[in-house]
């Protein structure tokens, strides 16, 4: 198995009034053909800029530095003309809220079909049955008069379907989830779970799911990385970074769940304009030392194959039990 993508010192930042906004801070990503990835953190750390910055939709006040490897083509200041090209045909985005990414006033069947008559050049006509072939495929009932329908007659769920058919319509060999599950009630999140999981064993695509939610991240992924203040803090294997987490950020997050008793994070996170020196989390780390404050972290390969950001990264930083409590994806498989 070989790397699919390969992020090397990423860095994506934006020109403001208020100064410059460093969302991504020398990110280093491998993602490797058939694997799902999660990458995971709190809101604004920097998730969602990391995906839109691989499929270059990004504003004009924008600067990326660093290499995006695809299938070992650097995407970094590739033009728009070539970026077009592997956009939605090699790599997908799937878009968070279906509400807002669904254009209101065309059919969906007319917005599936458009993927297939784009990416895969096919006339309108076979690309509407496709189309329809298509949302069968996602259990729509009656995909045909479904597809003459418009997106506020769809419920959450089949809203959410539709963008998943849109997304591999192309045949991407990367599909980008980005918080599919943000907003939705507990009934619609378990379906579409259900649909990624569908959706990444009939296509084999990889996967980069974007999202906070750790339960659906320990259900889909085979790995995690785990992101704050813009930087990979800790990543490495679903069972041992959820179950053994080493950074505290990690077991923050853990900790956090519903099923953990709900205990914050405490603190904020901070400004993007003006980071912290040295850990960009000690301000809000409980294990804080002097030199957490003035020595920036390395993220250095620990045993079992993960790899943490922290000073303190020995075995004393490790849980003596498990603390995350959910299914695997090996398990929930």
């Amino acid at each position: 198995m070989g790397y699919l993508l390969n992020i090397e010192n990423l860095e994506t930042s934006f020109n403001t009034g208020d100064g410059v906004v460093k969302a991504v801070n020398g990110v280093d990503l491998v993602i490797e053909e058939g694997e799902i990835m999660g990458l995971v953190g709190e809101t604004g750390c920097g998730k969602s800029v990391l995906g839109l910055s691989i499929m270059g939709l990004l504003p004009t006040n924008a600067e990326v530095k660093g290499t995006i490897a695809y299938k070992g083509l650097n995407l970094t200041g590739l033009p728009e003309k070539e970026i077009r090209k592997i956009r939605g045909k090699e790599i997908a985005l799937i878009p968070q809220n279906p509400s807002t990414s669904l254009n209101p006033v065309l059919k969906i069947g007319f917005q599936v079909a458009e993927v297939f008559h784009l990416q895969q050049r096919l006339p309108w006509k076979k690309a509407r049955q496709a189309a329809i072939e298509m949302l069968r495929s996602f259990d729509f009932p009656d995909p045909g008069k479904r597809a003459e329908e418009y997106p506020h007659q769809l419920s959450g769920g089949m809203k959410q379907r539709v963008l998943a058919a849109m997304g591999i319509a192309g045949e991407p060999s990367l599909l980008i989830a980005d918080e599919p599950t943000k907003g939705l009630d507990a009934l619609i999140r378990i379906q579409v779970v259900e649909i990624l999981r569908q959706l990444v064993l009939r296509t084999s695509a990889t996967m980069l799911l974007i999202t906070h939610d750790l339960k659906v991240a320990s259900c889909l992924c085979d790995k995690i990385a785990v992101m704050y203040a813009g930087e990979i803090i800790e990543t490495g294997p679903t069972r041992d970074i959820l179950s053994l987490p080493r950074h505290p950020y990690t077991r923050g997050l853990i900790a956090s769940l519903p099923s953990n008793g709900l205990v914050p994070v405490r603190g904020l996170s901070p400004s993007l304009i003006e980071l912290p020196a040295g850990c960009k989390f000690h301000p809000r780390c409980n294990q804080a030392a002097k030199d957490c404050a003035q020595k920036h972290p390395r993220l250095e390969i620990v045993d079992d194959g993960c790899k943490v950001r922290c000073l303190f990264n020995d075995q004393n930083c490790k849980p003596e039990k498990k603390l995350f409590h959910g299914s695997f994806q090996k398990e929930a498989g």
